[in-house]
């Protein structure tokens, strides 16, 4: 099979990520036991819980922010360890939750940020990188934001151009956490909507950390739940919206309802 990714080695592996049997612990505190998940590739996954449930930390497991205590995690079939940080920097692209720096930047500086993996902090930017910063502002439609500094846009719009600084680092997989945490609705489901396009479309694995499980069922292909660090339910958004596994997952009376235009139902507390 020829590789979208020309300058990168693919394996056979169908999973973008595999986590086995990973337990971090910090400081005493045990903050995920015994996680066994599958991140098949070309897949939006949703990792979802409550507040605390290990969620933001197994992305950081992913992203190589955070080292487990126990287990092992592989990338395309690869241990994290056996990249070197160039090469996992060409093949993961993460976007944390704080993001206030760049903000002097216009929107075509900090796109352009994503190409450093590809040419280093000396590196000529070539025309290659440039033809990949185009690109990327064409994907999440922000050529009409190009030199506008991030620090003026909108929030929704400030999302959309980091998210375009990871399609410029030209990563197949992209790692979110929570990234319509301080967003509204309208501006959610604009972000969700450019991730799916984006993974769809451009055959890349993302992993996004949300709160709300009917964004997560609305653009989510899988959905993995975490309660107090523990694997609680995967699989598709019609497997875990459902009473009892809701239950299992926030701890609370929940219920769900048809909705006429969607493939899955809603969920809602009692």
């Amino acid at each position: 099979m020829t590789s979208p990714y020309p300058e990168q080695s693919m394996s056979e592996s169908t999973n973008a990520f595999e986590v086995s049997r990973v337990g971090l612990s910090i400081q005493g505190s045990t903050i995920l036991s015994n996680v066994n998940l599958e991140f098949p590739m070309g897949e939006v996954v949703a990792l979802v819980g409550h507040n605390g449930s290990g969620k933001s930390s197994l992305l950081k497991i992913l992203a190589r922010q955070l080292s487990p205590t126990s287990g092992t995690v592989a990338c395309d079939g690869r241990e994290l360890g056996q990249y070197g940080e160039r090469d996992f920097a060409r093949a993961v692209a993460f976007l944390p939750q704080d993001l206030g720096t760049g903000l002097e930047m216009t929107v075509r500086e900090l796109v352009g940020c994503g190409r450093y993996p590809w040419h280093g902090a000396l590196g000529r930017f070539s025309q290659g990188d440039k033809d990949k910063v185009d690109a990327a502002l064409a994907a999440t439609h922000m050529e009409a934001f190009e030199e506008r500094l991030v620090g003026t846009l909108s929030g929704g719009e400030r999302q959309r151009a980091w998210i375009a600084m990871l399609v410029a680092q030209d990563a197949r997989c992209l790692l979110l956490d929570e990234p319509t945490a301080a967003l509204d609705i309208a501006h959610q489901i604009e972000v969700l909507s450019l991730v799916r396009r984006l993974a769809h479309e451009g055959g890349r694995s993302v992993v996004i950390v949300l709160h709300d499980i009917n964004m997560a069922a609305r653009f989510c292909d899988r959905i993995h739940a975490l309660n107090h660090g523990r694997v609680v339910a995967s699989g598709r958004p019609t497997d875990i919206l459902v009473p009892e596994t809701l239950h299992d997952i926030y701890g609370i009376d929940m219920n769900v309802i048809s909705a006429p235009n969607l493939n899955h139902p809603l969920a809602y507390a009692c």
